[in-house]
């Protein structure tokens, strides 16, 4: 039967979120049940909140999450009810382009939940990034789950779900940091400082955080900066270039999402360097680089895609390392909050109070 759970609503546009009561139908073919324990609020969460994404209001918000399996529907056999799961946003297919060609984790037709979850009246709701897991229970595809090891907390395990996989993922994956490798990481919010996590961990010999706010850049370098650039008062580009040697970084993350960093980062890299633009632009801006530029210094250009991570592979090693003590996931839980405080959580994000703020259920 069809349960009532307590979730987080974003109604429309900019409009404050808040707390209803969400129908959740039994899991379908291909579909499971999570009672979620802890979900992040993550910065998509509020573009949702602001019709960035798209404007199909009511959003179910939250998608940075860990729980427990309740309950599968038929077919299911990858994940089975007890299950400690963590929740991402990329089911991989198996059978698209990508994923035959060995590249899954650029899986081109992931998918989620086909039943719906709604409000009492029957408002059809659209899950943040099909997930929708600030909610004391959730539906989503069985490939949305990913088993890791029931002994990590789960505010720890749910920042692997978006944020911190995304970060360490644009590093390690994407940007195939290396050994001895210089690195920049402009932006320095949870994605950035997991890009220099993520850095520090694949054995980045200098790594430079760039931020315009000198709490931020404290954090960063708890986390394993070895130099921070306060770009409100230095030029990001010549900073990483003194750094350097006069060359640039080997590789750049751009952790913000905006063309002004998006230039920083392109040119504080070296020749044949490499960029990865991590940080989520809204659909209204452009980029504008002399084209002779781009030619001009070699190199690549990446978009980073969650990380470019595989959920099944990625998660379960990242969890490891966390238990081995060689890379410290609670750092990044600045705070743990209920369901009724994610307006607030909000509004310290904006002021840059918090690394993350977690729901916990």
């Amino acid at each position: 039967m069809p349960q009532h759970v307590q979730g987080v609503i974003a109604p429309g546009r900019n409009e404050p979120v808040r707390v209803e009561t969400i129908v959740i139908p039994d899991p379908g073919p291909g579909e499971a049940v999570v009672k979620i324990q802890a979900c992040g609020v993550c910065h998509t969460d509020l573009h949702y909140k602001q019709g960035a994404i798209n404007d199909e209001f009511p959003f179910l918000l939250g998608h940075e999450a860990a729980g427990i399996v309740e309950s599968v529907g038929e077919g299911v056999t990858d994940v089975t009810p007890g299950d400690f799961v963590i929740l991402n946003w990329r089911a991989v297919c198996g059978t698209c382009r990508a994923c035959l060609r060995g590249r899954p984790w650029y899986c081109f037709a992931t998918h989620n939940a086909k039943q719906r979850m709604t409000l009492l009246d029957g408002t059809e709701l659209s899950p943040a990034l099909g997930i929708g897991a600030f909610a004391e229970k959730t539906l989503v595809a069985a490939g949305q789950c990913t088993k890791v090891d029931p002994a990590v907390a789960p505010e720890v395990a749910g920042l692997l779900g978006c944020g911190v996989m995304a970060g360490i993922g644009a590093a390690i994956n994407t940007g195939d940091v290396g050994r001895g490798d210089t690195v920049a990481v402009i932006g320095c919010g949870g994605v950035g400082d997991a890009a220099v996590v993520g850095s520090r961990l694949a054995g980045a010999a200098k790594i430079i955080a760039v931020d315009i706010d000198d709490r931020k850049l404290a954090k960063a370098k708890e986390m394993g900066a070895t130099h921070t650039v306060n770009s409100r008062t230095a030029d990001a580009v010549e900073a990483i270039r003194e750094l350097t040697g006069g060359f640039g970084a080997d590789v750049v993350i751009e952790a913000v999402g905006r063309p002004e960093t998006y230039e920083q980062a392109f040119y504080a890299r070296d020749l044949a360097g490499t960029v990865v633009l991590v940080g989520v632009p809204s659909p209204e801006m452009k980029l504008e680089l002399p084209l002779l530029d781009v030619f001009g210094r070699g190199g690549s250009l990446k978009s980073s895609w969650y990380g470019d991570c595989l959920p099944s592979r990625d998660f379960p090693m990242l969890i490891d390392l966390h238990q081995q003590g060689r890379i410290d996931l609670a750092a990044f839980v600045t705070e743990t909050i209920g369901l009724g405080d994610v307006e607030k959580a909000f509004a310290r994000m904006h002021e840059g109070d918090v690394l993350r703020s977690v729901v916990v259920l």
